[in-house]
């Protein structure tokens, strides 16, 4: 049946609409760079409560940091709240994404105590995430204490989507650091960004994160990546895209929400679990297990959103942490949500089991990767890679620990798990904890951030973290049948109920879920999984 003259003229109508927002999303430009004025961190003060607290460590251990590993996410979430708390001076945070939620509302309404209280708070964030939330983001920069900047922003604010198709070169490189500083001697850095799912507050599914608390030299070391960041041509103050007029009452509207959401979060279940958190047992004794020890930080330069694919050791972060892989003697353990180790690293790995290292790799399953296209860009590899002797372990969607005290803090409830972490370990002695997973997205177009550190002792606690993880029971362990034909098939070796399994398919997924995921997984090039 022919379509009628109406329905042409519809469709015409349809697509003279659509190539006209395609135009515009083509035409839209930025403002000039450069608009905003220059700052900096603030030089370390000993005078300051954190000053104070820290003084005596600092002169037993010069040119060392002293270091927290932060496994837990309840752990995680009152680390930065306290740090807001004891923030005398500044704080400067960087995050990739934004989540609305509770723990959220409770973190910005102590970041926007302490700016009431006279301290300098700049907040940079990726633009990617921000839709929608542009106003509400303006309103904070409405505070004379505090300033919003957005990276590598999106011309178009209402159709980005439109500029994946005008502007992709630009548009796919987004910032991916996470940090939290407290006047330059405090730093957090690690995997997690702000939201419920990264601190054990959501309903639905929470990530298995880690980051580092760090105190000591190598926080100058990650202020300096902060400021290198916030003063670049691709950070632009929210105020050019959304503008708070003086005098508005919409500050304070906002702060009497936080103020609401923050005594009402105290009320709540996610609160009386805080209380159980192991960092606030050590603060109740007047102590923290910090691990002095020698680090530093490493970063991509802000300029690699404009890099073309070429790894080049003067921008990229993969020439400053690759050494560190390339010494190793007899261990190298992964931590990767999303694993795409390509042709090259694949290569890479096996030269290293050549030379007699064990490679452990820990990463998401298909069942528990929020992005299951990343899984079938690791998925193909995975043969090669068992041929070769590394050893592939995929976490299950849940954690169900051992029943001690301890594994009890490490499980996520009842809700489902998904691995964030982003760690290696090499021969128990050094460690990289940071943002950057290793798949072509943090090799080329994400900027990344994180820190490296000396530390058998770390290396130990983080190991431990993993060997929890690596139970049948947390994880898979993927293998090769043994060979009978032509063809080997993948087996996924692990425990169901105290018995010991071997499935014959991905665990805990339907057909459904994997026949997409793989078609998904064709029309998506692998250089941006």
């Amino acid at each position: 049946m022919r379509p009628t003259f109406d329905r042409l003229t519809r469709t015409t109508h349809s697509l003279i609409a659509t190539l006209a927002l395609l135009l515009v999303a083509a035409c839209a430009t930025l403002p000039p760079a450069g608009n905003s004025a220059p700052s900096w961190a603030i030089a370390p003060d000993s005078r300051t409560l954190l000053g104070r607290a820290l003084e005596s460590d600092l002169s037993h251990h010069p040119d060392q940091s002293g270091l927290m590993l932060l496994d837990s996410g309840l752990d995680a979430f009152i680390a930065r709240a306290l740090a807001a708390d004891m923030a005398e001076r500044t704080l400067d945070l960087q995050y990739y994404l934004v989540h609305d939620g509770l723990t959220t509302r409770v973190l910005l309404a102590r970041v926007l105590a302490a700016a009431d209280r006279g301290v300098r708070v700049r907040l940079l964030v990726d633009d990617l995430h921000t839709a929608g939330k542009d106003a509400n983001i303006a309103v904070l920069d409405g505070h004379p204490n505090i300033e919003v900047r957005v990276f590598n922003p999106f011309a178009t604010r209402n159709w980005r989507w439109l500029a994946f198709l005008t502007d992709g070169e630009r548009a796919n490189h987004r910032m991916h650091n996470k940090m939290f500083v407290a006047d330059n001697q405090l730093a957090i850095v690690g995997g997690r960004n702000l939201g419920d799912e990264y601190f054990w507050a959501a309903d639905g599914t929470n990530f298995a994160d880690m980051d580092l608390l760090a105190v000591g030299s190598v926080v100058p070391e990650t202020s300096a990546s902060f400021d290198e960041y916030w003063n670049s041509p691709w950070a632009y103050r929210i105020s050019h895209f959304f503008e708070v007029a003086a005098g508005s009452d919409a500050l304070d509207r906002l702060r009497y929400r936080l103020e609401k959401e923050a005594l009402k979060a105290a009320d709540s279940q996610y609160a009386q679990r805080l209380r159980q958190a192991d960092l606030v047992g050590y603060l109740g004794r007047g102590e923290l297990p910090m691990v002095w020890a020698d680090a530093r930080a490493v970063y991509d330069r802000p300029r690699k959103v404009t890099a073309k694919g070429r790894v080049d050791p003067a921008i990229h972060i993969g020439p400053q942490v690759r050494p560190i892989a390339d010494n190793a003697r007899s261990d190298l353990t992964i931590v990767s949500p999303y694993f795409i180790p390509g042709d090259a690293g694949v290569e890479y790995l096996l030269r290293a089991r050549a030379r007699g290292v064990r490679i452990r790799v820990l990463t998401n399953s298909l069942a528990s990767n929020d992005v299951p296209p990343a899984h079938m860009g690791y998925a193909r590899y995975r043969v090669a890679l068992l041929r070769g002797g590394v050893e592939l372990y995929e976490m299950r969607p849940a954690l169900v620990g051992r029943g001690n005290a301890r594994d009890s803090k490490l499980m996520i409830g009842s809700s489902s798990a998904s691995l964030h972490t982003k760690a290696f370990v090499v021969d128990g002695e050094q460690v990289f904890v940071g943002s950057m997973n290793l798949d072509p997205r943090s090799a080329l177009l994400n900027t990344e951030l994180g820190l490296l550190v000396d530390s058998p002792e770390i290396a130990r606690q983080l190991l431990g973290v993993v060997a929890l993880q690596l139970m049948p029971r947390n994880s898979f362990r993927v293998e090769l049948e043994p060979k009978d034909g032509p063809v080997q098939h993948l087996v996924w070796v692990g425990e169901e109920n105290g018995a010991p399994v071997r499935l014959t398919a991905e665990p805990n997924t339907s057909w459904w879920r994997r026949t997409s995921t793989t078609i998904l997984s064709w029309f998506i090039p692998e250089s941006i999984l």
